[in-house]
């Protein structure tokens, strides 16, 4: 009986102890602040389900034109439909007064400005059209200090903009990879970033799009920790039954 407690005493003791483990920091291996490196700069891909902001106008001043369209009726009713934004549907499409259905998804905010107002030539003099996400947001899950939904007023969020925003990487995260989910015309794929290298300025998940889900898995420390509680829970349950039984047995031996 004596052996067995200090059998749970050596294990309880061994699993308080610090483990010596490696300590990483972001964008450790930048040594010149000064070195030009290139960073991958592209503009949000539009999806199903996604709201957009589509401010038309024109150089027109005539409102018997289109009052719906004219610039002049700016504050009027006609620009309420502009501002509670155009669903995606989910065939890819949005629909707009005068020109109908037309196709957004897989297309660039630039993209769907320039087919908008080849559609409106013969509707408006000199177009012009501003298109606005109204729901960007990313999700980070995992090992941050707050995780959850990120909604941003800008259409430009990095990974690093987004970790932080969430609470930053906690000690028991994984920073050197950092997984980040994205849906892209449908097909689902995954990028890994190591936060501690400056090679994330080239990765094409280094920039975030609208809906990206951010996953920060446990290090392997966090990972013997509870192996290490587990198996002292495991102990002390044996060890308390154990004790129950000899007590136990010693009293009916008295007797």
């Amino acid at each position: 009986m004596r052996y067995l407690l200090y059998l749970f005493f050596i294990l309880c003791f061994s699993s308080c102890l610090t483990q010596k483990r490696a300590v990483y920091n972001y964008l450790e291996d930048i040594k010149d602040t000064a070195a030009k490196r290139s960073v991958y700069i592209a503009e949000p891909i539009i999806q199903k389900n996604d709201l957009l902001s589509i401010q038309i106008s024109s150089i027109s001043t005539d409102q018997k034109v289109d009052p719906m369209y004219n610039m002049s009726m700016a504050a009027g009713g006609g620009q309420n439909t502009q501002l509670m934004g155009y669903l995606v549907d989910v065939r890819g499409d949005i629909d707009m007064p005068r020109i109908g259905t037309v196709h957004a998804e897989g297309l660039t905010k630039s993209e769907l400005e320039q087919t908008i107002k080849t559609r409106l030539k013969d509707v408006l003099m000199q177009p012009t059209v501003m298109i606005r996400f109204l729901n960007f947001r990313i999700t980070v899950l995992g090992e941050v200090g707050s995780p959850g939904v990120l909604t941003v007023p800008t259409e430009r969020l990095t990974i690093l903009e987004a970790v932080g925003m969430a609470g930053g990487i906690t000690e028991f995260g994984t920073i050197k990879n950092v997984r980040v989910l994205r849906e892209n015309n449908g097909i689902r794929e995954t990028g890994l970033l190591d936060l501690t290298s400056q090679s994330i300025f080239a990765s094409r998940y280094y920039q975030l799009q609208q809906n990206d889900v951010i996953l920060v898995d446990q290090n392997s420390y966090r990972l013997r920790q509870a192996d290490q509680q587990r198996i002292t829970q495991q102990v002390g349950f044996a060890l308390s039954i154990i004790t129950a039984a000899t007590l136990i047995y010693s009293i009916f031996t008295r007797n």
